[in-house]
């Protein structure tokens, strides 16, 4: 990719007193991350999904109601697999619409009907959780363990002052500079020493293939390796990982092996692991064989693309999965409720982004701020596309001016969703 698309989305609300307020929401399209498939181009799924997104702000338009947003979102989310159907028969676009690919589409409106209640009550969104604001309990989205239980019994009133933050090491990306060989020249560091100089980087996200085990291993002893001389030269004697194999994995046996290599080869890097990210299909049902019952009791193993709703997080836990990646990319009122999920059935909890520039990058952060459990956040729009954080970097400096590996996320205090 060279570019990406953003869906942008402004809601004006009006309360029964006749104040007006205005929110806003933000994502990229990420539809080669929420519809990958070899019928599809990307260029169709692209346009599906701005269509998607436009049909969602056309039909909240005309959403009748003074409700609560989560009452508001979880209405209208009931019509989205419909419209969705359509746009691909208008489309001629081979299969289905899949679920993950709506709600990306559908997130930037989730979000700014959220911040648009809380700047019309001139409150933090996250303090307009509890009984006094919704209409119903957790039972209503989820189930009857929930009963009299309300989302500010699982989010927190202030956020928490900093953050750590992951760093993305893909599996391009160079480790030293002899694996430089065309630089970007972007005035951003080049190799993986250099940007944990630079940022002074404590958790690291490592992105493997799934399909060469000796690859696998080879690259995170090295990676290791390069980042321990890297801190040793800073002071540094604690920093982690978490392992991401994009689904590629054939089944758990092949993590199992990884970890055992890992474990004999690099036992340094073993303990450094903090989590590792859904390492098969995504497609659940299609794939009952890949449990994770044996891997989770090393490590804990979040559900990742294949969490769409309280359903798909269920059937996780069934299969042996020990945690939950949180996006906001899957709408702010999705992400609420997995969390408070997620928190009753004491899962491991992490919040992921989608290269999320500028208000998508805050947004994702205010969510990780707000959330107890929750031990760091994924950034990587600053290394991928770091001119969309121009704007907002102004703003909150200490959300993008990298010094000692966190986010200053005491910085998301503000009324609506805090920035």
């Amino acid at each position: 990719m060279d570019s990406t698309d953003l869906i942008n989305v402004e809601v004006d609300v009006e309360r029964r007193d006749g104040r007006h307020a205005t929110g806003f929401g933000s994502m990229p399209v990420g539809n080669i991350w929420a519809w990958p498939s070899p019928d599809v181009a990307p260029d169709q799924s692209t346009a599906a999904m701005k269509q998607l997104a436009e049909q969602t702000a056309e039909l909240a338009e005309s959403y009748p109601e003074f409700d609560h947003p989560l009452d508001t979102i979880y209405r209208l989310s009931a019509e989205y697999a419909h419209m969705a159907g359509k746009i691909v028969q208008k489309l001629s676009i081979a299969g289905e619409f899949p679920e993950l690919a709506q709600l990306v589409a559908a997130s930037p409106l989730d979000a700014a009907v959220h911040d648009a209640y809380g700047r019309a009550a001139d409150l933090n969104s996250y303090d307009m959780l509890s009984d006094e604001f919704m209409n119903y309990d957790l039972t209503e989205y989820l189930d009857d363990q929930f009963e009299g239980e309300y989302l500010d019994q699982y989010t927190l009133r202030e956020p928490k002052p900093t953050m750590p933050l992951y760093h993305l090491v893909g599996a391009l990306d160079p480790l030293t500079s002899a694996d430089v060989a065309d630089p970007v020249g972007d005035g951003l560091p080049e190799t993986l020493g250099e940007w944990v100089a630079a940022d002074g980087l404590t958790h690291l996200k490592i992105k493997l293939g799934g399909d060469d085990l000796d690859w696998d291993v080879g690259r995170v002893a090295a990676i290791d390796q390069v980042t321990a001389e890297a801190q040793a030269a800073r002071g540094c004697t604690e920093w982690h990982y978490s392992l991401d194999f994009n689904e590629k994995c054939e089944n758990e046996q092949y993590l199992l092996d990884f970890l055992a290599k890992i474990r004999e080869k690099r036992a340094e890097a073993w303990d450094r692991v903090q989590y590792i990210e859904q390492p098969t299909h995504r497609d659940l049902k299609s794939h009952p064989d890949n449990t994770m019952h044996e891997a989770a009791k090393l490590k804990p193993v979040v559900i990742d693309e294949s969490l769409v709703d309280y359903d798909s997080l269920l059937l996780s836990r069934e299969q042996g999965y020990s945690g939950v990646a949180l996006k906001a990319c899957k709408g702010h009122t999705e992400a609420l409720l997995m969390a408070a999920a997620a928190q009753k059935m004491g899962l491991f909890l992490c919040v992921q982004d989608l290269t999320c520039p500028g208000f998508s990058f805050l947004h994702s952060a205010s969510l990780a701020a707000r959330i107890p459990g929750i031990a760091a956040i994924e950034g990587n729009g600053r290394q991928y596309c770091p001119s969309g954080n121009k704007r907002w970097a102004k703003q909150f400096p200490g959300m993008f001016d990298i010094t000692d590996g966190s986010v200053a996320t005491a910085e998301l205090d503000g009324i609506g969703l805090g920035f």
